[in-house]
């Protein structure tokens, strides 16, 4: 198989089924920025500092990649055969986010986001997760949007958030406070 199709150049792409969208389309944007964050967990995960985390990453990606699968599917079809993420996939977040709450100080202020390299990625990949949650949150105006992506997308976005944390305080970062 090629990589290159050539029926993509007039800006069009195929959803699950077949059904031909423009590239700029609400669906089309959604998946797309699932599979950026997609991309930026692979960098946070290849980070030796995260090499504890490197098999919860992965199952990360993996939810995500349903995520972006279940996005892809052309809602027309109907008895599609729709992957979603995992049901427990909540849940597996916030017991993560517990346990890494539990080792650090209560927050009485917005943070800057820096102090390391990979706290600074971990920043980044949060507000692509934000990003993706508004394009699915968009893309439910108009067309249906699976529930257990938005709200898988809304916690993923947390955890990241206390993961950034949790690193700094594991590397001896400084958090920058944000302050009038």
């Amino acid at each position: 198989m090629k990589i290159y199709t050539l029926t993509g150049d007039d800006g069009s792409t195929s959803l699950v089924g077949g059904r031909r969208v423009p590239k700029n389309s609400l669906r089309v944007e959604a998946y797309g920025s699932v599979d950026e964050l997609i991309a930026w967990i692979g960098l946070l995960r290849d980070h030796k500092d995260n090499l504890e985390r490197k098999d919860l990453l992965i199952y990360i990606q993996r939810q995500l990649m349903s995520s972006a699968a279940a996005l892809a599917n052309d809602p027309e079809m109907e008895n599609a055969r729709i992957i979603l993420p995992e049901e427990g996939c909540l849940k597996v977040l916030e017991g993560e986010i517990d346990k890494m709450e539990e080792h650090l100080s209560p927050l009485k202020n917005f943070l800057l986001p820096g102090g390391n390299i990979l706290v600074s990625h971990c920043h980044i990949a949060r507000t692509v997760c934000r990003r993706a949650e508004r394009s699915v949150l968009r893309l439910g105006t108009s067309e249906k949007a699976p529930e257990i992506v938005i709200k898988f997308l809304n916690r993923l976005s947390d955890y990241l958030f206390v993961l950034s944390r949790k690193i700094s305080s594991e590397l001896d970062s400084e958090e920058v406070k944000w302050q009038l």
